[in-house]
């Protein structure tokens, strides 16, 4: 019988998964939130496992599948491609993945293709939104860059990100669409998350 390689034990999501087959552009997403969930979860970083952050305060719906690519980190890297961040947030890259067929579970790992980005800056903190495609999936499979997809599923994205933490009663969102971007740029944003996300670990040894 061959031997087969596997973990012992369920790996950390962010720091056990491996980034992709060919990063910057064909990268793994570890998946947070579906488009069916009225409660925002986010992976717990000392145990792995997923959390309650908060339930959703408007009735706005994340329009595609949400989470972050792993072995990433918005740092220093990322905020120097951010005009006017101070620094990156402090998580992973955040992901957000088009799929034709309904995918309604979390805690999934979805292979995919980096197509573009959403640059957010939130408090003066770099926070992009890259954006891809389901890999081989059968609708959206040829699809190479951003200018590819229907114009109202971008529209939605920049929609749901410049809205998701308004306050009623607040004079405005705290976070700012800076631009809209491509794969090439993705490409850039995402080679800059991995280098931050190399920086962290080795200062942490």
């Amino acid at each position: 019988m061959p031997k087969t390689k596997f973990s012992e034990w369920r790996p950390h999501p962010w720091h056990g998964l491996e980034t992709g087959k060919a990063p910057p552009l064909s990268v793994n997403a570890y998946i947070e939130i579906t488009p069916f969930d009225l409660i925002k979860y986010e992976v717990d970083k000392p145990s792995g496992y997923l959390r309650v952050d908060r339930p959703q305060r408007t009735s706005s719906q994340p329009p595609a599948l949400y989470g972050f690519i792993p072995r990433t980190y918005c740092g220093d890297a990322v905020a120097r491609l951010c005009p006017g961040a101070a620094r990156g947030d402090g998580d992973p890259l955040d992901i957000c993945v088009l799929s034709e067929r309904q995918i309604t579970r979390s805690e999934v790992i979805v292979p995919s293709c980096v197509v573009g980005g959403i640059q957010l800056l939130d408090r003066g903190e770099a926070d992009d939104k890259i954006i891809a495609v389901l890999d081989g999936d059968l609708m959206w499979g040829e699809v190479t860059d951003l200018s590819q997809l229907p114009r109202i599923l971008v529209e939605r994205l920049q929609h749901y990100f410049a809205t998701y933490k308004l306050v009623q009663g607040a004079p405005e969102a705290p976070i700012k669409v800076q631009q809209v971007y491509g794969s090439d740029y993705a490409a850039r944003v995402v080679d800059a998350a991995i280098q931050d996300y190399q920086t962290l670990v080795s200062s942490s040894a």
